[in-house]
């Protein structure tokens, strides 16, 4: 059978499975014997294309559906609840370090050209004049200088509130705005990366030259663990989805961005809660300058640590737990 008369012959059956499986509860019970007949059916197609090597949209579209049917048959109801549990605990840290050398050569990237730029600004005070605008540079003077009004001044519930709310829209809008650079071949989510960064390192570079490198640093570095870590997954996120874009490893462009979007999507999904973390201790930690100032920086080292065991350590067990589940499964099949 060629592959053409194989589409037209199966086609009718794959999209009324998708339909079944895709529609609401009550349907899918009331097709219950249909479903079984038809998950059969798309079982052997799958085996089918395969063997035959027909177009990997064909395989992917297949796979995909059984892989739903697959789930209806055999899984068990989990609560919502659970289901975000095992995300945090499992899928996010196990999807970082599945991809940890492309995350590491953005962390690299970025920290490098944050450094760069900070160290050229200590030593050449006129050059954050050159790239970021006066009017900026006092408004940033203004926020980190111990002695104005604005700093002192304690803050009450209702505004570290409001400026919990601003520090989210913020946060988001530029992880969204960073991951989103990824349609552009990539090239969108490297330039907000290198641009983010380059601004951190500005910006340090000149409040230690005007002395407020004491503030600026027990400010930013309980809730950067979290901000700054974020910013550099939702770039790698886009670049991923730009480098499956071209790189589709045998895949049509829709299957390889799909693929990456596979991993891609629980990785900016993972970035965001890092963010609403990120705003929550900015808001009610960050900025409380009352505290004693190795009390701030002390909490700030312990979280940069907590951020890397969480990435380093969470889902391991499970992970090796569900490899060799399978591999048990495997040598029974022999």
């Amino acid at each position: 059978m060629t592959e053409q008369s194989f589409v037209k012959k199966r086609n009718p059956v794959w999209n009324e499975f998708s339909v079944l499986v895709r529609g609401n509860r009550q349907d899918l019970k009331m097709g219950a014997v249909s479903f079984i007949h038809q998950f059969r059916e798309l079982t052997q197609d799958l085996n089918t294309a395969k063997a035959n090597n027909y177009d990997p949209v064909i395989i992917e579209r297949l796979n995909a559906l059984v892989s739903e049917g697959n789930q209806i048959l055999y899984k068990q109801h989990v609560w919502p609840i659970k289901q975000f549990v095992n995300f945090i605990w499992q899928t996010f840290p196990q999807k970082i370090r599945l991809h940890w050398k492309g995350i590491l050569a953005s962390t690299l990237l970025f920290y490098g050209i944050s450094f760069f730029f900070g160290i050229l600004c200590i030593f050449f005070p006129d050059i954050s004049r050159e790239l970021v605008s006066p009017w900026q540079l006092r408004e940033i003077e203004r926020m980190y200088d111990p002695e104005g009004s604005h700093y002192l001044k304690p803050h009450n519930i209702t505004q570290d509130a409001d400026m919990f709310g601003f520090y989210i829209l913020n946060n988001i809008t530029i992880a969204f705005r960073t991951f989103a650079g990824g349609v552009f071949a990539g090239v969108g989510s490297l330039f907000f990366l290198c641009f983010n960064a380059g601004f951190l390192g500005i910006i340090y570079g000149h409040l230690y030259n005007a002395g407020y490198a004491i503030t600026f640093i027990p400010f930013v570095i309980a809730h950067g663990s979290f901000e700054l870590t974020a910013i550099v997954f939702s770039a790698y996120a886009g670049l991923l989805l730009g480098y499956r874009f071209f790189i589709t490893n045998g895949l049509s462009r829709t299957a390889s961005l799909k693929k990456a979007g596979q991993d891609a999507i629980p990785i900016i999904a993972g970035s965001a809660l890092m963010l609403f973390i990120a705003a929550v201790i900015e808001a009610f930690w960050s900025s409380k300058h009352f505290l004693p100032i190795q009390l701030r920086i002390g909490t700030g080292i312990g979280l940069w640590i907590l951020v890397l065991f969480y990435f380093l350590f969470a889902g391991r067990k499970d992970a090796v737990r569900e490899a060799g589940a399978k591999g048990g499964q495997n040598e029974s099949s022999l």
